[in-house]
C-alpha cells in the first residue's frame, strides 16, 4: 500500500504499500490502450478466477451510530473558509480531533483543496472526493491532476475535491528520517543471503521505527484508517453534503470501503478502483501482492523479448526472469554508477522495475533503463525509476510518502513477521508466488516487527449494509492490487458490484479505456452499475 513528485507520480500515486524496505507502491495514471465498448458501453463477459478467500479468521466492520457524539458536534460544526490557491481551485483547512476515543486529547489539522464544477449541460450533484491511494499518497496532488484528466462530464458535474489524510503531505505529516538517511535506507539489501546481511536490514528496519517514533511522537497512534475515514465524515458535513460522493484508487479503496463500513448510511457514489481485501491479513497482502508484481513483470518481459535489443534476451519470459535475477546479484556484488554520487545496487535496481510495473506506458523507459544498465554498466535511469518510485526530487529531498505509509499499514494491521526466523519459513510462499520480488517482499513485511506503536487494526469483513451501490473496480494484471482482490472486496460489500478491466497496469479509470471510463461516467452520474459480470478489454 506507497504520495509535489516526479511527473509520474503526481499523475496518480497510489499504491500500496505493504512493506517498508520491499515495496511500497503507486498507482500510475498513464494512457492504456483504449479498449472497445459492448453495446451498453461495458465490454463483454469473459471467464475470470473467482475471488480470494482469507484463511484467518475476520470479524466484521461494525458501523458508528448514525447521531454525531455529543463531544464531536464542535467538529462538524465547523465553517470552511476556502481560498484561492492553485490556478482554478480553491484550498481550505480544518480541525479534527488527535483522537476520536478522547476529543479532549487535542486537534490536528487537515488540509484540502477543490475545484467547483464547471456545470457545462449538466447540474452539479455535489463534491466528489478522491484519493490517489499509497496509504501516504496526497490527495491534494491526485485532485489537481484529476481536475485536469477526469473526463469532462464528471468535471461537469461535480466538485472534484481532494483531502490528504492526517498524518499525508499537508495534514499534520508523519516524519521520520533525513534525507541523507532516507537515501541510505533505500540502498539497504532487501534480499539478505547472510546474518550480516540480516542485521543490516534489521537494524534499519529499527532506525526508521525510531525515527519515526522521535520526529512524530503521539501522532503515530492515531493515523489508522479507520480515523481517516472518520475525518472523512466530518469534511463530508463540512461540505454541506448529505452524502459521500467518493473515488479512490488502491488504498484510496480501503479507506473508501472502511469509511462505507462505518458510515453506510451516508454512502452516495463510490468508485473502489484497484481495490484490496480488508479480510487478509499482512501476511496474504505481502505474498499476494508479490504474484501480482511477477505477473505484471512477466507481461512486460513477454513483450520486450519480441523487440531487437531487449536487455533481458530474445528467448522466453522465464529466461528474461533469470537474466534479470543475474543482473540484480551483480548489481549487489557491483553497484552500477549513475553519474552522480549515489550508487545503483540491487535493493535500487529492484525499486527502479517495480516502479515501472504500475503503469504499461512507462515499459519503453524501463526497456532503455536496462539496455543502459545492463548493456553499458550505466545505472542512472534505473536509479530515476526507483527515485521516481520514491518521491525522491531532484534537490534530493523525499516527500513523506514512506513515512506515512509505514505508519498507517503498521497501525492497520500486526506485522507480517515478528523475526527474522518466521520471514525464513515464509520465504518459500513467497518465493512460489513470485521467483523474482518474493524475497524482497518477505523481508520487507518484517519492517513493521520493530514499530513503537502496537496495531490498532486487524483483519475484518466490511458489509456495508444498507449503503448505496458501490462500484468496485478490478484490473486483471495489476500488480500492485491483485485482481482476485477486487473480486474479494465486491463479494463482501452487500451492495458491491465489480467491473473488470482486462489489461495491464494498476487501476483502470481514466487511464484510457473508453469502456471502463463510460461505465464508471455512467455509475458516477446516474447511479447505474454495469450489468453483472462486465469485462472491460
Amino acid at each position: 500500500m506507497k504520495r509535489t513528485r516526479a511527473p509520474r507520480a503526481v499523475a496518480a500515486m497510489t499504491v500500496i504499500g505493504l512493506a517498508t524496505l520491499g515495496v511500497a507502491g503507486c498507482s500510475s495514471s498513464g494512457s492504456a490502450s483504449p479498449s472497445s465498448t459492448g453495446a451498453n458501453g461495458g465490454g463483454t463477459a469473459v471467464s475470470a478466477p473467482s475471488g480470494d478467500t482469507a484463511s484467518n479468521s475476520v470479524t466484521p466492520l461494525e458501523p458508528l451510530p448514525t447521531a454525531v457524539p455529543a463531544d464531536l458536534n464542535r467538529y462538524y460544526g465547523q465553517k470552511l473558509s476556502w481560498t484561492s490557491c492553485d490556478a482554478g481551485f480553491q484550498c481550505t483547512t480544518f480541525k479534527v480531533p488527535l483522537d476520536y476515543s478522547d476529543p479532549s486529547a487535542g486537534d490536528i489539522t487537515l488540509s484540502a483543496v477543490r475545484q467547483q464544477a464547471t456545470g457545462q449541460g449538466v447540474p452539479r450533484q455535489g463534491s466528489l472526493l478522491v484519493n490517489p491511494g499509497g496509504p501516504g499518497g496526497s490527495a491534494v496532488d491526485y485532485a489537481e491532476y484529476a481536475a485536469e484528466t477526469f473526463p469532462p462530464v464528471v468535471r461537469a458535474a461535480y466538485d472534484i475535491v481532494g483531502l490528504d489524510p492526517r498524518g499525508v503531505a499537508r495534514s499534520s505529516p508523519v516524519t521520520c528520517l533525513s534525507n541523507s538517511q532516507m537515501d541510505a535506507y533505500t540502498a539497504v539489501d532487501t534480499t539478505p543471503t547472510t546474518q550480516a546481511g540480516v542485521d543490516k536490514l534489521v537494524g534499519a528496519d529499527k532506525a526508521f521505527a525510531q525515527g519515526c517514533e522521535q520526529r512524530s511522537g503521539k501522532l503515530l497512534g492515531h493515523v489508522s484508517t479507520v480515523d481517516s475515514a472518520r475525518d472523512m465524515d466530518v469534511f463530508r458535513a463540512l461540505l454541506g453534503d448529505a452524502k459521500l460522493h467518493y473515488l479512490g484508487k488502491s488504498y484510496g479503496t480501503f479507506l473508501g470501503a472502511t469509511y462505507a463500513g462505518l458510515f453506510p448510511s451516508k454512502v452516495g457514489t463510490m468508485v473502489l478502483d484497484g481495490a484490496m481485501n480488508p479480510s487478509l491479513n499482512a501476511f496474504q497482502l505481502n505474498s499476494q501482492q508479490a504474484g501480482g508484481f511477477e505477473v505484471a513483470f512477466n507481461a512486460f518481459a513477454a513483450d520486450c523479448v519480441k523487440r531487437p535489443g531487449c536487455a533481458l534476451g530474445n528467448g522466453s519470459v522465464q529466461q528474461a526472469g533469470q537474466k534479470l535475477t543475474a543482473f540484480f546479484n551483480a548489481a549487489e556484488a557491483k553497484p552500477l554508477p549513475t553519474g552522480q554520487s549515489r550508487q545503483l545496487n540491487s535493493a535500487l535496481a529492484m525499486t527502479g522495475v517495480i516502479s515501472a510495473m504500475y503503469d504499461q506506458t512507462q515499459w519503453p523507459d524501463l526497456r532503455l533503463a536496462l539496455a543502459d544498465a545492463i548493456g553499458n554498466n550505466d545505472g542512472k535511469e534505473l536509479l530515476a525509476l526507483s527515485d521516481q518510485y520514491y518521491e525522491r526530487g531532484p534537490d534530493g529531498s523525499y516527500s513523506n510518502l514512506m513515512y506515512a505509509n509505514s505508519a498507517v499499514n503498521c497501525l492497520d494491521l500486526p506485522a507480517a513477521a515478528t523475526s527474522p526466523a518466521q520471514v525464513q519459513q515464509q520465504l518459500a510462499t513467497y518465493t512460489k508466488d513470485s521467483p523474482l520480488f518474493g524475497a524482497s517482499l518477505a523481508w520487507g513485511g518484517l519492517s513493521c516487527a520493530y514499530w513503537p506503536v502496537s496495531a490498532t487494526g486487524s483483519p475484518h469483513s466490511i458489509a456495508a449494509k444498507g449503503a448505496a451501490p458501490i462500484l468496485v473496480v478490478g484490473t486483471t494484471r495489476d500488480p500492485a492490487t491483485p485482481y482476485a482482490w477486487a473480486q474479494g472486496l465486491a463479494a463482501q460489500l452487500s451492495t458491491g458490484s465489480l467491473l473488470t478491466y482486462d489489461g495491464d497496469g494498476h487501476t483502470a479509470y481514466a487511464r484510457g479505456s473508453s469502456c471502463i471510463d463510460e461505465a464508471v461516467n455512467n455509475y458516477l452520474l446516474r447511479g447505474t452499475v454495469p450489468a453483472k459480470g462486465t469485462v472491460c478489454h
